[in-house]
């Protein structure tokens, strides 16, 4: 090649690496415009810590694993439900949701910097070990959790079948820390069951909202009309230590459950959170007695059907304040398989009441009773109450936006409890640390029941306590924005 050829071809070259550069540079620029300015500085700090640290660290580190660590703890700084999801946590929710998967059965959170359990599933592992809602798990096996998140607790409690993992617990009451071994298995979910009560009462637990638990308790109430020549005597739903789960499933039960009306609502801030889910109007709705029982445990879906079913005043509430989870959270996947689990919206009732950090008052409030030192047997046991967790309680929770409680008025029906005061769950066994006492008398059943047995005299009582509250919820319909949903 000559050297005129070979200066020429250089130069193209050097043209062509140009336009290339100038390409990239436009687009860059064009992307940092889409950012204020605040936040491209904001970013150049970023990558200047990211470069900082792997060059100083003591140890080396991935510019990945350092990348997915400030996504997390960004999320977590939001609120306590927003969170990031490793492809693994993804796919890990998305079986969740089918009702079928690894691990103890546990559903937790962080209070106080301390992983938390809010409620153990049904008929898994965890409840078979004796772990109680509002346990504090201070170490999983020898690793210690204070300041451990959501996302690295999880992973620790994962693994195949048949293998053993040692939960550290402490428990109010219980003076010492107890250990207990839970052994992992499949935990499958039959998030509905139910059973006939005394004098021909039908019952129904939901412990989780899943897939398919709107057709579970359609069968279920299918089975009570046959054994009853096509009529429902009464109905005890129990939503007690149930986390939640998806809100289509809370939807179509809130439609089983009604004979029309609004079920509940969004509020955010793009359009498409703003929307509406109503029951539908059937031909022949029987408007059977209903009692819904509900504690601290009972979180989101939960309180969703809940709240439905008190604005409308389809069936009064009993047990004790709600967990208070008014929010509404959006799984957003990304390109690499992991997701964004965000939270994009407000719910409220169909009255125009928000319960985010406040939860559902029942009408009626029954507390479990609390333990003695002979039910659990363990010299030296204090008698204090083992608080539930509430959304308020938890570390970055959103306030409230409403300025005053919008609930219903209290329910005086015979032998009602009227304090009014938020429920305390006291243990009512122990495990490893404190000989287990008889199953204590389930007093919030016991009561739901009398309810169904004298429902005139509390029918009388629901129309005296809609007269009371008409201007309030005539006023909480008026606050609410023109379109919504959840």
């Amino acid at each position: 090649m000559t050297a005129n050829k070979r200066n020429r071809l250089i130069v193209a070259m050097a043209i062509a690496l140009g336009v290339c550069i100038f390409v990239i540079g436009e687009l860059a620029v064009q992307r940092a415009q889409a950012l204020p300015d605040d936040t491209y500085k904001e970013l150049q700090t970023f990558a200047n810590v990211i470069a900082i640290v792997q060059k100083n660290y003591v140890e080396p580190v991935s510019t990945k694993d350092l990348i997915n660590g400030a996504i997390t703890g960004m999320l977590a700084s939001l609120d306590p439900h927003s969170a990031y999801l490793t492809p693994d946590l993804y796919h890990d929710l998305e079986v969740e949701t089918r009702g079928s998967f690894g691990g103890l059965g546990i559903e937790i959170t962080v209070k106080n910097d301390m992983l938390t359990v809010v409620a153990p599933i049904d008929g898994t592992p965890a409840t078979k070990a004796g772990i109680k809602s509002g346990d504090q798990i201070v170490k999983i096996d020898n690793d210690f959790t204070k300041g451990m998140t959501l996302t690295d607790a999880v992973k620790r409690m994962r693994g195949p079948k048949g293998s053993k993992i040692h939960l550290t617990l402490h428990r109010e009451g219980i003076p010492d820390l107890f250990t207990v071994t839970v052994t992992r298995d499949v935990i499958r979910i039959d998030s509905v069951k139910a059973k006939d009560l005394k004098d021909g009462y039908a019952y129904i637990r939901i412990s989780t909202f899943q897939d398919g638990s709107d057709t579970d308790m359609e069968h279920a109430l299918d089975k009570f009309r046959k054994e009853d020549h096509g009529h429902i005597k009464g109905l005890v739903l129990d939503l007690r230590d149930n986390p939640g789960g998806l809100l289509n499933q809370a939807v179509s039960i809130g439609d089983d459950l009604l004979d029309g009306g609004l079920v509940v609502y969004t509020q955010g801030r793009l359009e498409n959170q703003q929307q509406k889910y109503f029951a539908h109007k059937k031909k022949n709705f029987d408007d059977y007695p209903m009692v819904v029982l509900v504690n601290g445990g009972s979180a989101s879906a939960s309180e969703i059907v809940a709240g439905a079913l008190q604005d409308q005043r389809r069936a009064i509430i009993v047990g004790t304040q709600t967990f208070g989870k008014g929010s509404v959270q959006t799984i957003l996947p990304l390109d690499d398989e992991s997701a964004l689990r965000l939270t994009t919206a407000r719910y409220y009732t169909p009255n125009g009441r928000s319960i985010q950090a406040v939860g559902i008052t029942p009408d009626v409030v029954i507390e479990p009773p609390k333990p003695t030192l002979a039910s659990l047997e363990q010299p030296g046991v204090e008698l204090d109450q083992n608080d539930e967790i509430h959304e308020r309680d938890l570390l970055h929770h959103f306030n409230n936006n409403q300025t005053q409680s919008k609930s219903k008025t209290p329910v005086n029906g015979p032998g009602a409890n009227q304090t009014g005061t938020p429920g305390n769950a006291a243990p009512q066994s122990a495990t490893e640390g404190a000989k287990a006492a008889k199953p204590e008398k389930d007093v919030q059943l016991d009561k739901a029941i009398s309810i169904l047995e004298h429902w005139s005299k509390y029918k009388v009582e629901l129309a005296k306590a809609d007269d009371a509250s008409a201007p309030a919820a005539s006023a909480a319909a008026s606050s609410g924005p023109a379109s919504n949903s959840n």
